[in-house]
């Protein structure tokens, strides 16, 4: 159950690069003005992608990705292509055994897109909200990086990594407090057998 749902939070990420430039703030003479025309485009993605998530419109973000991308998630699963993460998000979020009922999330970037002529690479942090299918709710911070390409006038989202802190995590708080709870109840339940067996024990001897 903990790698399906690590499994979602990263596949409903392949929002995160098109964040690329979309967030900082940068003096007109640092940025030349043919990449401002760049990373206003990406701002845009940026915000459609946003608005898409929240609608849980997979279609719209989907028109935002390149047709062989490459998508990575948080437990190792490796998707290739749309129609590949069309079936993960319906599975995940919008099937009728799905882990999560409700997403939402807020994008930060570290810095603007790192342009390198019709390619460019953006990376960032993200804080997220899951409403879970179980009645839980959990906040995971995430890092996330991605690669996106030029094809004629448009960018789009070429290859997508997420990962979160596999050593202090909500998720991982939930399954150790799980497991206490459970060796807890594993204890008390053995010293209730060793009090039944002692007693009888002790009957036997007197008899």
């Amino acid at each position: 159950m903990v790698r399906t749902r690590l499994g979602l939070l990263a596949l409903l990420f392949v929002v995160v690069p098109a964040l690329a430039g979309a967030q900082e703030a940068v003096a007109p003479a640092a940025v030349a003005s043919g990449d401002e025309a760049t990373h206003q485009a990406l701002r845009a993605i940026k915000q459609d992608m946003e608005d898409a998530l929240n609608k849980q419109d997979v279609e719209r973000l989907l028109s935002h990705l390149h047709p062989d991308v490459v998508f990575s998630t948080m437990n190792n699963d490796v998707r290739v292509g749309k129609d590949a993460i069309r079936a993960y998000y319906a599975e995940m979020l919008g099937g009728p055994n799905s882990v999560v009922k409700k997403v939402t999330a807020k994008f930060d970037v570290d810095s603007l897109t790192r342009l390198y002529g019709n390619a460019g690479v953006a990376y960032g942090s993200s804080q997220d909200h899951y409403s879970l299918s179980d009645g839980s709710d959990l906040v995971i911070n995430g890092r996330w990086t991605c690669t996106l390409v030029k094809e004629g006038d448009r960018w789009l989202i070429a290859a997508f990594h997420y990962s979160t802190n596999v050593f202090d995590n909500p998720l991982l708080t939930k399954v150790k407090n799980a497991a206490m709870g459970f060796g807890a109840l594993a204890a008390v339940a053995a010293l209730a057998a060793g009090f039944f067996f002692g007693r009888r024990g002790r009957r036997t001897a007197t008899a």
